[in-house]
């Protein structure tokens, strides 16, 4: 089937590229059209969550009553008791239009105590801003956010710095923006001269960005579309951005290395374009498949920011894929040999004899002769990277997120430390229902006694509903106040009334509850179809699940390295970021998802070129030495490359992306230059001829519906010999 698409492609290689041109135009035209469609909200809470209900209830009732902008004022010389203060305040405040902003709260219209500070210099307004979604808010506050800070305060001495929920989005959406600018424009240049050295032409080294062009325009052009019929997260052009570029090249690097090969074995480049295209192709699909369907695990959770990662994800694999199946052969058919133009170093043919030499050579021998001990040294030191992992703490994201320099966390900080603690996030508790008011009283006594609670206060009565905001001590996204809103919900109601509890902690609360409700489907759905695939590509029960082991050893020590460095600090001066002493959910996951599909991607390179020798020489030994030494450089260069890529990313001022790409980084280093290129083929080793077992009904399966091509040409695999 690859074999025939080969030559299919060759025959029409001008029409699949005019094909291609015509699609690349429309999607730089209409595609990047995107980012002004995908939502910049970040609602990570479970949409039948109690805390979801809670929020839907109390702004039918009373309205919304979000802290969406918070505006700190701040006076060396007048308190908020003084005249002077309230009418500075009061007359910005008052310019403000109505069209963009629906209710202010002061200190001097609520008489809330809570709105100044200790030392009475300073006090804070709290708007909530005209939309119906967060978008239209945002919107909302662009509008306004150069009036918040008028000369009229400064000429009287009060500074006045903007903080809050959508100053605090708007300025992590902004700061992605910037990153994912200064990603492609530092790492482009940098992998274009990569290419080079590693090519050693320039014509086979534009290959790969240009698929990397293609895809991450193509999904764009897929994202807009799914953007027409759901929302779908501005970050999930992150995903887009490092996949598509880092999948092109792993792609493209390894077409090309087979057709540069091929060419030299082929009498013909149609010859070379079919062989390829059976064996580097097939290798693709398969691979890209089970990368796509890694990262559809994250559309089964209930949050949107996981959902649209998925979305992204499984755009830009497939694009990915689908370019690397038809553009790039097509290109391949047209160049030719002169795949090879341009060249800026000597390009040395080595004999298949001279092959038996060198450093993959010498590493293959070196684990074909000592198994045991690659083994044991290596699952020890992965266990021994992954102990921090059984320490991990969750929390959220809030200001701390940015950098130290940006206003919105500064103002964060003077609410923290000169303000009653949580003071713009409170525990929300509806009671709905025909309650007395000794029983709302009974009920009040009942909250107060929870430990870690300071204030419990009714907000606001209407018909049969009461609002009541409770302040506590712990830090909003703490452990500590998660167990607060625990036991608050553990509180028998006032009698013949329901409670709903909510608020940024109960928020949390639910996410974190249904994160760990479906991840065991997670796991279920990319287990399941990666032994599948895996078993379709290579007719083995065992090796599928060996590379899951594998790939679980290497996801422990990278998440280990992460708690070490994010959760508990080190490297932080270095890494120029504020530890806050837990670690955000979704960011794990989105990187389960992504890693896993990465490290099978390198899976699959490997046991294809292992198989394509197995199956031509039954020696299982010599097999697995060759498939190291003919792609253990491909893998490592390929980790190479995509830590370019998301090396810029790890320079992002915001935290949890900063994480996201340490994390791929400290993954790649791990799974490209410890597990696949030395403890799979140890492992393998170990195995011996089991690697290649299958029950019989099973090995009848294969044999009819394997991914596989029944008749590759003899001369596609040299053997190189390595002593067992």
């Amino acid at each position: 089937m690859f074999e025939a698409w080969g030559r299919a492609l060759y025959r029409k290689r001008r029409l699949a590229l005019a094909v291609a041109l015509l699609f690349a135009a429309f999607a730089g035209v209409w595609g990047t059209g995107v980012f002004a469609k995908l939502s910049s909200g970040n609602n990570f809470t479970p949409p039948d969550s109690q805390s979801q209900h809670e929020q839907n209830l109390a702004d039918q009732v009373f309205g919304r009553n979000e802290a969406d902008v918070v505006v700190l004022y701040q006076s060396p010389v007048m308190t908020v008791a003084d005249p002077g203060f309230r009418q500075a305040v009061t007359a910005a405040l008052g310019g403000l239009p109505r069209r963009d902003v629906a209710g202010v709260s002061t200190y001097w219209s609520t008489g809330n105590a809570a709105l100044a500070s200790a030392n009475r210099h300073e006090t804070y307004a709290v708007l909530r801003l005209a939309g119906a979604g967060d978008s239209a808010r945002q919107t909302s506050y662009k509008a306004i956010q150069d009036d918040l800070a008028p000369a009229a305060l400064s000429a009287r001495g009060i500074t006045a710095r903007v903080g809050g929920t959508v100053p605090t989005e708007v300025g992590i959406s902004k700061e992605v923006t910037a990153d994912i600018g200064k990603a492609e424009g530092l790492s482009m240049p940098v992998l274009l001269i990569l290419l080079m050295v590693i090519f050693g032409s320039l014509a086979a080294a534009s290959l790969p960005v240009a698929i990397g062009v293609v895809a991450i325009l193509g999904s764009f052009t897929v994202l807009r579309l799914l953007a027409l019929t759901t929302t779908v997260s501005v970050y999930a052009v992150n995903i887009t951005t490092i996949l598509g570029l880092g999948l092109a090249i792993d792609y493209g690097l390894f077409i090309v290395t087979r057709f540069r090969e091929e060419l030299h074995r082929q009498s013909t480049v149609e010859e070379a374009v079919a062989r390829t295209v059976a064996t580097a192709g097939r290798t693709v699909a398969v691979s890209g498949v089970t990368v796509a369907v890694a990262l559809t695990s994250l559309m089964l959770f209930p949050v949107s920011f996981l959902r649209s990662m998925g979305y992204g994800g499984v755009a830009t694999v497939a694009v990915d894929m689908l370019a690397a199946l038809t553009v790039l052969p097509a290109l391949l058919a047209v160049l030719g040999h002169r795949v090879n133009a341009l060249r800026i170093r000597r390009s040395v043919r080595k004999p298949p004899s001279a092959e038996a030499s060198g450093a993959w050579y010498r590493v293959a021998s070196s684990v074909m002769r000592r198994p045991v001990a690659y083994v044991a040294v290596i699952v020890i030191g992965l266990l021994a990277l992954g102990t921090p992992f059984l320490k991990i703490s969750w929390g959220g994201t809030d200001a701390r997120s940015l950098p130290a320099t940006a206003t919105v966390r500064q103002v964060q900080d003077v609410l923290d430390n000169d303000f009653p603690a949580n003071s713009t996030a409170p525990i929300e508790v509806l009671v709905t229902g025909p309650v007395t008011h000794p029983a709302l009283a009974a009920y009040d006594q009942r909250i107060e006694a929870v430990p870690g609670v300071t204030t419990d206060q009714v907000t606001g009565v209407s018909g049969d509903t009461a609002r009541i905001d409770i302040g506590y001590t712990p830090p909003t996204v703490s452990a500590q106040a998660r167990h607060i809103v625990t036991q608050i919900r553990a509180l028998s109601p006032p009698a013949g009334a329901a409670v709903l509890v909510g608020g940024t902690t109960a928020q949390l609360v639910d996410e974190l509850t249904g994160l760990g409700s479906t991840l065991p489907w997670m796991a279920l759905l990319v287990g399941v179809s990666t032994f599948v695939l895996l078993f379709l590509a290579f007719g083995s029960v065992v090796l599928p699940v060996k590379a899951i082991v594998m790939n679980i050893l290497s996801l422990s020590a990278t998440f280990g390295v992460i708690v070490w460095i994010f959760q508990w600090g080190h490297l932080s001066r270095l890494l120029q970021f504020t530890p806050t002493g837990s670690i955000d959910p979704t960011m794990p996951i989105l990187m389960l998802a992504i890693i896993f599909g990465l490290s099978m991607d390198y899976e699959v390179f490997l046991l294809s070129r292992v198989r394509e020798v197995y199956d031509q020489t039954g020696d299982n030994t010599t097999a697995i030495a060759d498939g190291l030494q003919r792609t253990g450089g491909v893998i490592t260069s390929l980790a190479g490359l995509l830590i370019i890529v998301v090396g810029a990313f790890s320079a992002s001022g915001i935290t949890f992306i900063k994480l996201t790409g340490v994390g791929m980084i400290v993954a790649l280093l791990v799974d490209a230059s410890i597990v696949r290129v030395l403890l799979v083929p140890a492992t393998m080793r170990l195995l011996g001829h089991a690697n290649w077992w299958a029950p019989g009904p099973l090995r009848r399966l294969y044999a009819r519906y394997g991914i596989k091509e029944n008749q590759l040409s003899e001369r596609t695999v040299e053997p190189s010999p390595v002593r067992s």
